[in-house]
């Protein structure tokens, strides 16, 4: 059975939102891209999020199915992520309501995102009658493991709440293969209820173009190296180990900076918006200003323009699920150095698209943007390996094997057997 119509949960961030500042990132690309690709092949999806502005529409129709509502929960603005968890109650009982006044049977599947979601897509599971597929995005225990310095632990309240969506959800998908295990070994997930679904890539906007015109049109020296980073900063993307690797690498060969660019494409988040000001303050101290160029976040269509431009993407996270910046790069043709770190090691096809880096020491990150910087004919062969192997993460694929996910959790449902227990009581 083919779901008519989708209810996706985004509670914290909507998919309309900006990525690469805040808390807009990967999970908003997948929550949109994931919604379109479904609708094109017939099935509806309904998008709930929480509303950050009184000017914001309650329903906008992005065309072709898909349909985001902001939820009214709490103040527009001011809300941290860790004080929404007081607001689902609100959220929740606002979804009920917009489901009520449709006819009985409005949504046939609810599909929540990142654990507050999915405690509320619990209770409109149990309310409409209908599965749950959960998506974790990122997990509190797997964090936690691998902290940045200076980083922020997740509190026990988030651990004890994916905890209890994981119990409760009818199915789960997992962006890779690890995260699956993680899922499984750190959080007691039944193994048939969870399935792996890769996230995509629109490989429409992100994919080769040419060097020179893209430089060109970005301002950037058509002889230069360009070593990029692009994504949300804060500790857990690590941009603070590419500034020392670039320290380091012009130490060592400093005949390189004459012709050597690091755009820094993105804006502060999680614990870095507390100081929004420290990876600047840190590109000075490092004697990097002549080489470091700040670009505040900027949209696809943009962003696949600087990809193309970069002679080298770095990834230097603390942990990915799945490491969307290293799949659009290779989509683009670039190389990617990223750290050898969950969904990265799956995204990244080490010695083919790119190089992973076991660690963050900085001698070792420097060693490896070098040899793509300068090794002979290496470059090269990434770039052309990099975009073979990134079409194997196209968003059609992923919808494809979602709706497979979706007829599952349908079957789970329908026996009284494998159905998982509600979660009572969760948000009282």
């Amino acid at each position: 059975m083919q779901p008519r119509r989708v209810a996706m949960i985004s509670l914290h961030t909507s998919p309309l939102d900006q990525p690469g500042t805040g808390d807009a990132g990967g999970m908003n690309v997948y929550v949109i891209e994931l919604a379109r690709r479904l609708a094109q092949r017939g099935t509806e999806v309904d998008v709930f999020t929480r509303a950050t502005s009184s000017r914001l529409a309650p329903v906008v129709d992005c065309g072709d199915g898909v349909k985001v509502r902001h939820v009214t929960a709490g103040p527009f603005e001011g809300l941290t992520k860790s004080e929404l968890p007081a607001q689902l109650c609100t959220f929740a009982r606002e979804v009920l309501r917009a489901e009520a006044v449709e006819a009985v049977g409005h949504y046939d599947v609810v599909h929540s995102h990142y654990w507050l979601s999915g405690q509320v897509g619990a209770l409109a599971r149990d309310r409409w009658r209908v599965p749950l597929v959960h998506s974790m995005h990122t997990m509190a225990k797997v964090k936690n493991a691998a902290l940045a310095e200076g980083d922020v632990p997740e509190p026990p309240a988030r651990v004890l709440g994916e905890q209890q969506v994981v119990a409760a959800a009818d199915m789960l998908v997992a962006n890779t293969d690890q995260e699956a295990k993680q899922l499984i070994n750190l959080y007691d997930a039944d193994p048939g209820r969870v399935e792996v679904v890769h996230p995509g890539v629109d490989l429409t906007v992100f994919r080769p173009r040419d060097r020179a015109v893209a430089r060109a049109g970005l301002g950037l020296p058509q002889d230069a190296h360009v070593v990029l980073f692009a994504g949300r900063i804060q500790a857990l993307k690590g941009p603070e180990v590419l500034l020392r690797a670039i320290a380091h690498l012009l130490a060592g060969a400093p005949d390189l900076r004459s012709r050597l660019v690091v755009p820094v494409v993105g804006g502060p988040s999680g614990s870095g918006l507390d100081k929004p000001e420290a990876l600047a303050s840190l590109t000075d101290e490092l004697g990097l200003g002549d080489v470091v160029r700040f670009v505040p976040p900027v949209a696809q269509a943009e962003l696949a323009r600087w990809y193309a431009a970069a002679s080298v993407v770095a990834v230097p996270s603390y942990n990915e699920s799945f490491g969307l910046v290293a799949a659009e790069a290779q989509a683009s043709g670039t190389p990617v150095v990223a750290a050898a770190v969950g969904g990265l090691t799956t995204v990244v096809d080490h010695g083919r698209s790119g190089l992973l880096v076991e660690g963050h020491a900085v001698d070792a990150w420097a060693a490896a943007l070098r040899r793509v910087l300068t090794e002979d004919g290496l470059h090269a062969r990434l770039a052309a390996g990099a975009v073979a192997w990134a079409r194997g993460f196209g968003w059609e694929r992923t919808a494809a094997q979602t709706l497979e996910v979706y007829r599952r959790a349908h079957d789970a449902l329908r026996d009284p057997l494998g159905r998982r227990a509600g979660l009572d009581g969760m948000l009282r």
